[in-house]
This record gives structure tokens, sequence and C-alpha cells, in this order.
């Protein structure tokens, strides 16, 4: 079982890595950066509705858990889509992996985890590895781009929305995902709503646009979403820790021959920072119980 884990977790993490294809070719095509969130999230909530149906009590009894899920799973999906369609996609990769640092802060205040001096300095090195990436010096002379922005707060939201799938370890996959998908789906329509010049959701573009985007929701990111959450609960966390890196240098690659991206001087350091602070979070941790202050209800 933990060798079909292992490559399911791989091609998933491929799969994310290379997310910002499609996602930019459909923008290319004529559909609007947030809408295209909107759009995916809508089928993916549909395709996974009759599945989840029958957990609807269970639903009921543990919403608190799902509200976490659907208010920052869904900020992840919409943040992270959207950093990767208007953003350099190396850049936006990089500080979205300043994961690491949010999640030893999460996991100290809400599960009580212990900070080790290997876990401050990986911290360190994160922070290091985002001001050098953001320009050293010059990141208080000039403001840090939305874009850049975004993708930070994709990598914050996905690190507290980890903390609230460590805490729900009963409640099922299928429902946890099919709860994010709408959160992301509120999202991407909320703000598509505070736009000044609000985008067409059904832009008039190529039917074969239309079918490229129907695939990649229904079969690209199903897949992703559900191989990622699948392998991990079936691996080892340092082991997945270290397989969910190779989303990373997907996106790096890929960027480099495919768009002919790079980062330049202080920006490399930074992202070595970054990758060597989510290297040290692969290294095992004390156990510790997970406590929050609601409990995982059992329908019946």
């Amino acid at each position: 079982m933990q060798n079909v884990a292992i490559l399911t977790l791989s091609i998933s993490s491929i799969l994310w890595g290379l997310t910002w294809l499609p996602l930019k070719y459909l923008h290319e095509k004529g559909f609007d950066g947030i809408a295209i969130t909107l759009l995916i999230y809508c089928l993916m909530t549909i395709a996974t509705l009759p599945i989840v149906w029958k957990y609807r009590k269970l639903a009921i009894q543990n919403w608190p858990y799902l509200i976490g899920i659907l208010l920052l799973g869904g900020g992840t999906q919409l943040a992270f889509n959207t950093s990767m369609v208007y953003g350099d996609v190396i850049r936006a990769m990089v500080l979205y992996y300043l994961i690491p640092f949010w999640g030893v802060i999460g996991g100290r205040i809400f599960l009580k985890e212990k900070i080790t001096p290997l876990r401050f300095l990986g911290m360190g090195f994160a922070l290091l590895g985002v001001f050098l990436v953001e320009g050293g010096m010059s990141v208080f002379t000039s403001p840090v781009s939305w874009v850049d922005l975004t993708a930070l707060l994709s990598g914050l939201l996905f690190a507290m929305n980890n903390i609230v799938y460590r805490a729900s370890p009963n409640l099922p996959i299928m429902l946890k995902l099919h709860v994010m998908f709408i959160g992301a789906a509120f999202f991407a329509a909320i703000t598509i709503g505070m736009m000044t010049q609000q985008p067409a959701i059904l832009p008039d573009v190529s039917f074969s646009a239309w079918l490229i985007l129907l695939g990649f929701a229904l079969i690209w990111m199903l897949t992703a979403n559900f191989g990622t959450q699948w392998a991990v609960t079936h691996i080892e966390s340092g082991k997945s820790s270290i397989i969910l890196i190779l989303e990373l240098f997907t996106a790096v690659v890929s960027a480099h021959f495919i768009l002919n991206e790079t980062l330049q001087g202080l920006e490399v350091v930074g992202g070595i920072l970054i990758l060597a602070a989510a290297m040290m979070e692969t290294l095992p941790l004390p156990k510790t119980n997970i406590r929050m202050s609601f409990k995982y209800k059992k329908s019946s």
C-alpha cells in the first residue's frame, strides 16, 4: 500500500507543480483568472456532491472543522491559482513554500507542538529567504507586489488548513475536499463581485478551450487534490514532506524551460534558504497530542 501511496503522491505533486500551465493557457484563451477558479471549483463541487451526500449528517455534526476548511482551504486555492495566473511561476512558488514557517507557528499555537532548535533555525532560513527573494534591503523602499503577497497568503492559508486537516483525521477525505471546493468557488465569486470591472464568467471562447477547462477541473485537479490527501494519510509525514517538494522542483524546472523564467542573484539564495527550511520540516518531531476546542463526532 505504501508503494502505491508514494507513486500517487509523486504524480499528484507533479500535477500541482504543472498547474500553472493550464491556468495560464486558459487565461490566454480568454478566461479571466478569477473566473477560472470559480468555474473549475464549481465543476468539482458538482462532481463530488453525489459522493459526499451520504456524509451530510456527519458534516452538520462536525461543522467547526468544515467551516475552517471552507475558509482556509478555499482561500488557499483561490490565492494559489491567482498567483500562478498573474505572477512569475518560479517566484510565486518559492514564496508559497514559506509554508514551513507558517506551519511551525500554527502547530505551536493550535497543536502545542514543540519548536526545537532545528525548527527555529528553519524558521530563520525561511524568513531570510523571503527577505532575499523580495530584493533584500530594497524591500524597505519599494512595496511588495500584490502577486507576491497573494503567493505568501496562499502558503499561510495552506499551512493553517493542514492543521485543521490533521485535527480531524476521522472525517472522510472527500468530504473535506468537497467543502474546500465550495470555499474556493465562494471566495472566487465574492472577489468577482467586488471587482470594479467585473469579468465575464462565461466568456466567448472556443469549444476546445471549454473542453480543456472541463478536463482540467474533472481530471487534473480532482486527481491532484484527492491523490495528495489520500496519499499523505498512508505515508510517514517526513517521507511525504520530501515527496511534496517535488511540486516546487517541477514548477521551477518547467517554468524555466517553457517560460524561460529564472531567479537572479539574491532571489536564488533566498530560494535555496526556503527550500532548506522545507527540508528541515521533513525531520521527525516529538510526538504530541492534537487537541482543539471541539471534538469529532460520528454520525449515528
